[in-house]
């Protein structure tokens, strides 16, 4: 259960930004005992994936606060954020089935595969979908507090996932109600622009 948990928690915070979990999830695992990666999730905490990872993070980091852009970079995560999302939920979950000596994680990776594409998709999703109105109603103003508050988020929930997963169900069920109200907020001000354009303009 603590596994579905810290899975869900990583895939979830990779659903906001694709490249964060995995670094910590790297970092994690190369420095400290607590992630033990199967060998054929090694290659995760390796020079080269931690350098990688790093530079696209700071590309993310940066063209998800641009207004326009961003809508460019949330298409492009459509494919990255699952897939990230399913490759540590995957990674983890065998990481747990190997401390406690089992193997049917590692022998069906597909399972965590998919649970991790499906979480990571639907925050995404959310995410892509409440992006524009906050946008359109703050006339681009809102997109590097959102971006950074995602990116917060999504540093918070990789640690909590980690450290702390039975909170994770708590985490998931605020950020879905904080994004519920983003996007009323969102629209509501959007319509009452474009009622004082009409009225305006009538």
């Amino acid at each position: 259960m603590l596994a579905a948990l810290t899975g869900a928690g990583l895939s979830a915070a990779a659903g906001l930004n694709a490249y964060i979990p995995f670094l910590i999830v790297a970092v994690v695992a190369r420095f400290t005992e607590v992630l033990n990666l199967p060998s054929q999730y090694a290659w995760i905490e390796s020079d080269w994936a931690i350098g990688g990872a790093a530079v696209l993070l700071v590309g993310e980091v940066v063209f998800d606060k641009i207004p326009v852009v961003d809508h460019i970079n949330d298409a492009v995560g459509t494919f990255i954020r699952p897939a990230s999302g399913g490759l540590i939920f995957a990674a983890t979950q065998a990481a747990e089935d190997l401390e406690q000596g089992s193997s049917f994680m590692q022998d069906n990776p597909w399972i965590g595969v998919v649970l991790g594409i499906v979480t990571a998709g639907i925050v995404h999703t959310g995410k892509a979908v409440t992006r524009p109105v906050v946008n359109a109603s703050t006339l681009g103003i809102g997109a590097p507090l959102m971006s950074t508050a995602e990116d917060t988020a999504s540093v918070g929930l990789s640690f909590v996932a980690i450290f702390f997963p039975i909170i994770v169900i708590f985490a998931l069920l605020l950020m879905l109600w904080g994004a519920v109200v983003l996007w009323r907020k969102g629209r509501k001000r959007r319509r009452e622009r474009e009622q004082a354009v009409a009225a305006y303009y009538g």
